[in-house]
C-alpha cells in the first residue's frame, strides 16, 4: 500500500490498484494507525491479504470523505475517521456505494 492523495495498492503477481475514495483532509498524524487497524480487523476475519487491503483502504477513504463533508474538508483527526467507519460500512452494505471495484491496470 503506497498512501498518497489516491492510494495505490499493488500485489505480488503485479496488479495494480487505485482507490478512487479518500481526500487531503486525511494527512494527518494518526490516519495511517487507523488504516492499520481496519486492515488488522480485516485479516482476523479471514479476508486474505490482498482482499483486506482493497477493502479496508477503500472503507478509510470512505470514511474519509464522510468526515470531510460532516466535519470540515481539513483539519479532521483520526478519531473523527474513525467514528465514521461504521457509517462507511453500513453504505456498503445498504449497496449506497456501488463503484466498489477499484481500477485495476
Amino acid at each position: 500500500i503506497l498512501k498518497g492523495a489516491r492510494t495505490v495498492i499493488s500485489t505480488p503477481s503485479g496488479y495494480i490498484y487505485i482507490n478512487p475514495t479518500g481526500n487531503n483532509g486525511m494527512a494527518s498524524g494518526g490516519m495511517g494507525d487507523v488504516l492499520t487497524g481496519i486492515i488488522g480487523g480485516l485479516l482476523a476475519q479471514g479476508y486474505k491479504a490482498e482482499n483486506a487491503c482493497k477493502v479496508g483502504v477503500f472503507l478509510h477513504g470512505l470514511a474519509g470523505d464522510i468526515s470531510s463533508e460532516q466535519i470540515s474538508t481539513a483539519g479532521y483527526t483520526a478519531s473523527e475517521l474513525a467514528n465514521n467507519i461504521p457509517g462507511a460500512v453500513n453504505m456498503i452494505r445498504n449497496a449506497e456505494v456501488r463503484e466498489f471495484i477499484y481500477r485495476a491496470y
